[in-house]
């Protein structure tokens, strides 16, 4: 779809090259760095709203497609296009730049161009993961988000940022590793990178339940699920706010992205085999996460449990391979980067003021900051599900896609709303209600800037809580096309389960 411009390779680069451009500015000039990325974030953005507003909604095949040979003699090409599963991704990751610049404004006070070199720099990478059509471009992006990430938390994290830097590194490596050794075989077998010719690739059941296993390795530590998510919760704690916003926006959002992209429809018959097996442990991840959040005393270590627990419903909804499951689940991944972002956006605002994580220093900051409380109420009512915002359609759609799944898995999944409802609404009567903590008294009222971020978001949250249309409706032909792939088995494949079943 042509709109005047190479809008997917514009939007990857521009922050690319915005930051490589802020490295020959003198550190000094903290202002004009800060000033050109936001406006480097913007303007992505801007460029980046053709992808919504262009977007063909009556066909699965990709859009905006550039396509240029890259190392021919290995068949690698930029390739990238996106089609209504990985579109929304885009646009969400272009809004939570600007946001994250915005919040980092007065936070970040030492090695400033680093910091938002990193930060433009993971955009691009975000943003060219979910464009890929080629696996070499993809495996290239998903990689390069490790460098800025780790530094992000590593340099300007918290007391022990080094040990989670190094967690959040080591786990993500090793899952990318097993990636790497599925991505070859497939070129082997294939003698291509092109993930739209790899879709058509039949292959023996038992080669794609060893694939699966390869790229489950580095999907399910991305995602995360139980039990490879113990990094979330360190890294979260000890990430700067805008981090945290990030990881609990975007990068989770990638695992599960990768299970819609490569392992349905490149490896189907593994997939419906392997289900209630990845079913089971999103309903632990789903539990367990809100269990685990009733225990905690740290802000951002409550909200990232509350993360596994979130995820754990995108998972469920996904494997329950249904057409309200996954797209609950494709949209339940964009409210959860909404309204956990905010979330963060929140804590890391008070965390500016006070220097404490601790539920406990906190107490009657209503009375204190009233309008801090106002948005904080909106994005914890988002967060539970109640009906009319964000959280509810998501949810909804999921749990009715489990439900035709497996009843009971419905049921059990259902008491995780009934915990973050218990959590969340804990935490709010924790930090608001009840006397004012000596220890917050005369805090400064929320900051323009503060507040900005927070209206973009909370214009989410109700948007698509009335009318979720908007955003499902890019959906509906590309989750059709995919359960088709999932649901038609190759010949190749049919004869090799049949001649397995047939030996037992």
């Amino acid at each position: 779809m042509d709109v005047g411009y190479p809008v997917l390779s514009v939007v990857i680069f521009l922050p690319i090259i915005g930051g490589i451009l802020l490295a020959f500015i003198g550190r000094h000039l903290e202002s004009f760095i800060k000033w050109g990325a936001l406006l480097v974030s913007i303007l992505t953005f801007i460029l980046s709203l053709p992808l919504f507003t262009n977007f063909d909604k009556t066909t699965h095949l990709m859009q905006f497609v550039e396509r240029k040979d890259w190392i021919p003699q290995f068949g690698i090409q930029y390739y990238v296009g996106v089609d209504g599963i990985s579109v929304l991704f885009i646009l969400l990751s272009a809004l939570i730049t600007i946001l994250c610049v915005l919040i980092s404004w007065n936070s970040i006070k030492e090695k400033v161009k680093e910091f938002y070199i990193s930060l433009l720099l993971i955009e691009g990478a975000m943003i060219g993961v979910f464009a890929s059509l080629d696996f070499f471009l993809f495996y290239i992006f998903w990689e390069a988000m490790l460098i800025p990430m780790y530094l992000i938390i590593g340099v300007w994290g918290g007391p022990r940022r080094v040990y989670a830097a190094i967690k959040f590194f080591l786990y993500t490596l090793i899952g990318s590793v097993l990636m790497l050794v599925a991505i070859v075989y497939l070129y082997l077998k294939a003698d291509t990178f092109n993930i739209l010719e790899l879709h058509t690739l039949a292959l023996p059941y038992k080669t794609q339940i060893w694939l699966f296993w390869a790229l489950l390795a580095a999907f399910a530590v991305k995602v995360p699920m139980w039990p490879v998510h113990t990094w979330l919760p360190d890294a979260h704690t000890e990430a700067p706010t805008a981090g945290s916003v990030i990881l609990a926006a975007i990068l989770i959002k990638m695992g599960a992205y990768g299970f819609l992209r490569f392992m349905l429809p490149m490896l189907p018959e593994a997939t419906k085999s392997m289900a209630p097996f990845l079913i089971g442990l999103s309903v632990i991840a789903i539990i367990y996460g809100g269990i685990v959040c009733l225990a905690q005393n740290d802000l951002k270590r409550l909200i990232a449990y509350s993360s596994v627990s979130h995820m754990g419903f995108v998972t469920l909804g996904i494997f329950a391979l249904n057409p309200q499951g996954i797209e609950g689940g494709i949209l339940q991944m964009i409210n959860h980067g909404i309204v956990t972002g905010a979330l963060f956006l929140c804590v890391g605002i008070i965390y500016d003021r006070t220097h404490s994580r601790q539920i406990s220093d906190y107490g009657g900051l209503a009375s204190i900051m009233p309008v801090y409380a106002g948005f904080f109420m909106l994005f914890t009512l988002a967060s539970i599900g109640l009906p009319g915002l964000n959280g509810f359609i998501g949810e909804f759609l999921i749990i009715l896609g489990a439900f035709k799944a497996k009843k009971l898995t419905a049921v059990l999944a259902a008491t995780g709303i009934i915990i973050g409802a218990g959590y969340m609404l804990w935490l709010y009567q924790r930090i608001f209600f009840n006397e004012v903590n000596e220890k917050i008294r005369g805090l400064e009222p929320m900051q323009f800037k503060e507040a900005l971020t927070l209206i973009l978001l909370a214009i989410f949250v109700i948007w698509i809580g009335i009318y979720p249309n908007t955003f499902l409706s890019f959906m509906h032909v590309s989750v059709a096309h995919l359960l088709d792939k999932v649901h038609q088995a190759t010949p190749e494949t049919m004869v090799t389960i049949n001649s397995i079943r047939g030996g037992f």
